[in-house]
C-alpha cells in the first residue's frame, strides 16, 4: 500500500524564478521517494531592477502577475496539495518588495513569504544530501544565486555552521560586491574549513548544474578542481555571443555563468578543495522537503 501526494515549491530568485512540483510517494518499510514532476523557470531577473534602484520595476511586477498566475494553473492541473513560495535576495532588498507580495496575493493568490538570508541557507541545508554525505567526510555546501551566495559546513554527517553573504552572480555582473563583502566571504570560508581536513564542496544553483552537464561525467560523480578552472578559462576567452552559438548556453545564462564560476573556483581554493559534487538539488527541493517534514511533524502531535 503506498501513499502518494504532491507538492510545489515556487523559488523567487535573484535570476529567475521557479516552480518546482514533486511527487511524494511513502511506503511502509521503505524510504520516502521525491520524485520532480514539473520544473518550470522565468528568467526576469529582479535582481537587475533591485540591486540598482532597489525597487521592483511597474515591467517586472507585471511579469511576476503573469507568472504566479500561470504557476497557480499549472499547481492546479497537476493537483498540488500544498505549495510554498519563498522570496530571496532581490525581494527582501527591494523597499517595494512587501507592496509587491501583497499585490501578487491581491491578483493571483499566491502568498509569498520573504526569507532571509540565513531562513535560505536553513531551508537548502534541509534538502536531502544523505546519498552524498558521509559520516567520515567533511562538506562546504555552496548555493550561489544571482543576489547571494549560501554555505553550509557539514562534518560527520551534521551541520557545522551556515552563511549567507551579499554576493551573486547579477549583483557581480552589475559591480555591485564590494571589495570588503567578497573578503570577508573569503575569510569566513577559511576560517571555517581550517581544522578540516580532505574537504570536498557540495554545489548547487543552475549555473554550476549547467556546467555539469557540460562534462559529460555521470550523475554522482565529483567534477575536479583542475575541470573548473579549465572551463573558467574556457568561458573567459568567449564573447558573451560566442557563449551561446559555439557553447549552446542559452542568453540569460550565458553572462550570469562568468561570475558563477568564479565564486565556486575560489571557494574550492579557499576550503583546499580538489572535488565538487554537483546534486540536482537547490532551494525548491528544500522548501518541498521542508513543506513534507512541517506535515509529519504535525500529524505527530
Amino acid at each position: 500500500m503506498i501513499n502518494q501526494k504532491t507538492y510545489a515549491a515556487i523559488d523567487i530568485g535573484s535570476n529567475a524564478v521557479r516552480l518546482l512540483v514533486s511527487t511524494i510517494t511513502e511506503k511502509e518499510g521503505k524510504e520516502t521517494n521525491f520524485r520532480k514532476t514539473s520544473l518550470v523557470r522565468v528568467p526576469i531577473r529582479l535582481g537587475a531592477d533591485v540591486f540598482l534602484k532597489q525597487k521592483v520595476s511597474e515591467k517586472n511586477t507585471t511579469r511576476m502577475i503573469d507568472t504566479m498566475h500561470a504557476f497557480k494553473l499549472i499547481m492546479k492541473s497537476h493537483g498540488v496539495e500544498k505549495y510554498k513560495a519563498c522570496a530571496t535576495s532581490a525581494m527582501r532588498e527591494a523597499k517595494n518588495g512587501a507592496e509587491i507580495a501583497d499585490i501578487i496575493k491581491e491578483k493571483s493568490g499566491i502568498e509569498i513569504e520573504i526569507i532571509d538570508g540565513s531562513h535560505e541557507a536553513a531551508i537548502i541545508a534541509a534538502t536531502d544530501l544523505h546519498a552524498l554525505i558521509q559520516n567520515d567526510c567533511n562538506y562546504l555546501y555552496v548555493d550561489v544565486g544571482g543576489g547571494s551566495t549560501e554555505y553550509t559546513m557539514y562534518s560527520n554527517g551534521k551541520t557545522v555552521t551556515s552563511k549567507s553573504f551579499k554576493v551573486g552572480t547579477v549583483r557581480m555582473m552589475e559591480d555591485l560586491v564590494e571589495h570588503k563583502t567578497w573578503e570577508e566571504m573569503q575569510q569566513w570560508v577559511k576560517e571555517t574549513t581550517r581544522e578540516y581536513d580532505d574537504i570536498d564542496l557540495i554545489g548547487s544553483g543552475g549555473n554550476i548544474n549547467n556546467i555539469f552537464k557540460t562534462s559529460g561525467k555521470k550523475e554522482g560523480k565529483p567534477l575536479s578542481l583542475k575541470y573548473l578552472k579549465d572551463y573558467d578559462e574556457k568561458l573567459n576567452s568567449h564573447t558573451y555571443e560566442e557563449r551561446i552559438t559555439e557553447l549552446d548556453l542559452k542568453n540569460d545564462r550565458a553572462d550570469v555563468i562568468i561570475p558563477a564560476s568564479k565564486i565556486y573556483v575560489n571557494s574550492m581554493k579557499w576550503a583546499r578543495a580538489n572535488w565538487i559534487y554537483v546534486p540536482k538539488i537547490g532551494l525548491a527541493d528544500g522548501i518541498i522537503k521542508s513543506l513534507y517534514n512541517d506535515t509529519r511533524s504535525r500529524k505527530k502531535t
